[in-house]
């Protein structure tokens, strides 16, 4: 925290992507030049979501799905940023890896660009400022977000906001309860709730369907209790009304679900469709050298197309796709490795998979195979594939030695309202209600085959009380976890997931015993520690910055 102390009173002068640094900057602006500059402030706060970088990526694919089940880390081999692989395997994770300390950083920037225009915004008027109501709204919805990732990262963070003095920013400790902090989190996101509008003139701005759903998604979290040493007590029945008040709103919006899965994941009129209620805006062609790019995800694209073959699909998540009769086949689904002659499965899959054999990215004429793969021996054969991009579309950018695109990425989908809403209302014991929002998932995901005609192996089935399963608290559960997994594979949520439910330890460890037979070169020493790995440790460098005052992480 100490680094971000300046950046609260000389920051403006410094970011790039402001039409105001054109004005002769003078190293600090004035109270007045602040105010005046309320909307660029706004602007600037917004760019952070973009601020990211391959090894401390916003999308969070190394802290959701690597140290989950649903991704192997990739790359040439396990010592390619092999501080990812020991998040992977849960083992010699340190408070002294430099990537946790940068992600912890940008976040904190992220955090004081919000906090410096909500303090222009606040000291401004109405008449100074169009939209001012609207924009503090944005700047709380930002804030949320950040501290949202940070809270599900590292657990037990600091909390700052705009009237925090910057002499106070040293001595602001991360110990509040965990319930507190979540409050801090849900807080802002109410704020965003009552200030912004329902719709937005320009895409990319956060509007008040939006933080309804984040606002619920807050409250989800905020639900599952936990205590000091990360071990769920208990699932707060308050907490769920509110998950169920909020989703009520956003369901009510002009948002829903898109026709096709593979609709939220494809760029250019594709983008802010209908599903998307919140999206990081990229760009190509806007005078930068080389456009807006989504720099936290170019490790990703398979190693043919350049670089450099990182967030593998697992052999575990693809086996979860398997279905039976059109359901998952929740008890077997690992015990033989999908075969796409024998075996059917959910369309979800060949939108979220490159599988050898079958076009990339809906291309007929450019068939994934084998050797696209850095290292089959170690990582096996297959890509992700939603945060990627067709290499024919002119969003697909050579940023050499690496290949980046410019597709939106979506931070809330309306599919997720639907699936927090069932969720809150199976922990409530009213799971009946929640059956048919899971089934409009899976609805959409059965007709989800317009752009994959090549998959002649599909199945899926919507869930039948009393015909094809018993629909009891306990199925529901089951159903919904598993509809979660599927719907949101890479997209960086999964270990959050298990985490919240209090099962990472139960279904990391059983993932591990598996995949020491089908991947050794990874697993060999992998386990997670209970009460220990849910977060990974505060920086060293943050407890040193502000002399020792925050408190370690319990394990660690």
């Amino acid at each position: 925290m100490k680094k971000i102390i300046y950046t609260t009173t000389i920051f403006a002068t410094l970011l790039t992507g402001c039409n105001f640094l054109d004005d002769n900057p003078q190293g600090i602006m004035t109270e007045k030049e602040a105010i005046s500059k309320a909307d660029e402030l706004v602007t600037t706060a917004y760019s952070s979501l973009g601020n990211d970088h391959y090894d401390v990526p916003f999308s969070l694919w190394i802290y959701g799905n690597v140290r989950a089940d649903d991704a192997y880390k990739g790359g040439q081999d396990v010592s390619d940023i092999q501080h990812f692989h020991f998040y992977e395997i849960a083992q010699n994770i340190d408070p002294t890896f430099g990537e946790a300390d940068r992600f912890w950083f940008m976040c904190y920037m992220a955090i004081s660009r919000t906090n410096t225009a909500l303090k222009a915004l606040q000291q401004a008027s109405d008449a100074e400022v169009a939209n001012r109501q609207s924009r503090m709204g944005e700047m709380y919805f930002l804030r949320g977000h950040f501290y949202f990732v940070l809270k599900t990262i590292f657990g037990h963070i600091p909390f700052v906001d705009e009237n925090t003095p910057d002499s106070a920013y040293e001595t602001t400790p991360n110990t509040l309860p965990n319930d507190e902090q979540w409050q801090k989190i849900v807080a802002d996101f109410k704020k965003a709730y009552d200030l912004l509008p329902n719709t937005q003139p320009q895409k990319g701005r956060a509007d008040k369907y939006a933080a309804a759903a984040y606002l619920a998604k807050a409250y989800l979290y905020k639900a599952y209790r936990q205590s000091e040493n990360n071990s769920v007590t208990g699932i707060n029945s308050q907490d769920l009304q509110e998950v169920l008040t909020y989703t009520s709103f956003a369901l009510g919006s002009s948002y829903g679900l898109e026709d096709d899965f593979a609709f939220n994941f494809l760029p250019g009129g594709y983008e802010n469709g209908k599903e998307s209620m919140f999206a990081v805006q990229y760009s190509v062609d806007d005078g930068t050298q080389y456009g807006r790019l989504n720099w936290g995800d170019q490790l990703s694209a398979p190693q043919k197309l350049g670089c450099c073959d990182f967030h593998k699909p697992s052999q575990n998540l693809v086996n979860a796709f398997k279905t039976v009769n059109g359901l998952p086949d929740f008890d077997n689904f690992n015990n033989n490795d999908y075969n796409a002659t024998s075996d059917k499965a959910d369309p979800r899959l060949f939108h979220t998979v490159a599988l050898p054999g079958l076009p990339y990215k809906y291309n007929a004429e450019l068939i994934y195979k084998n050797d696209w793969n850095r290292n089959s021996n170690v990582y096996g054969f297959y890509a992700s594939l939603k945060e990627n991009v067709d290499p024919s579309c002119s969003c697909f950018r050579n940023i050499n030695p690496f290949r980046g695109n410019s597709k939106n990425r979506i931070l809330i989908r309306y599919a997720d309202v639907l699936l927090m809403r069932a969720e809150a209302l199976i922990e409530l014991n009213r799971s009946n209600e929640a059956l048919s929002l899971i089934n409009q998932v899976r609805q959409r995901a059965k007709q989800s085959t317009s752009m994959i005609p090549y998959a002649t192996n599909t199945d899926i089935a919507v869930y039948q009380n009393g015909v094809n399963i018993t629909w009891n608290q306990e199925n529901a559960r089951k159903a919904l976890r598993w509809e979660r997994r599927l719907e949101f594979a890479m997209e960086g949520s999964r270990f959050f997931d298990l985490v919240r439910w209090g099962i990472a330890d139960q279904v990391l460890n059983d993932y591990f015993t598996k995949e020491k037979t089908r991947r050794p070169a990874i697993f060999s020493s992998a386990y997670f520690t209970k009460n220990k790995n849910e977060y990974i440790p505060i920086p060293q460098n943050q407890i040193g910055y502000v002399k020792g005052i925050y408190k370690q992480n319990a394990g660690f």
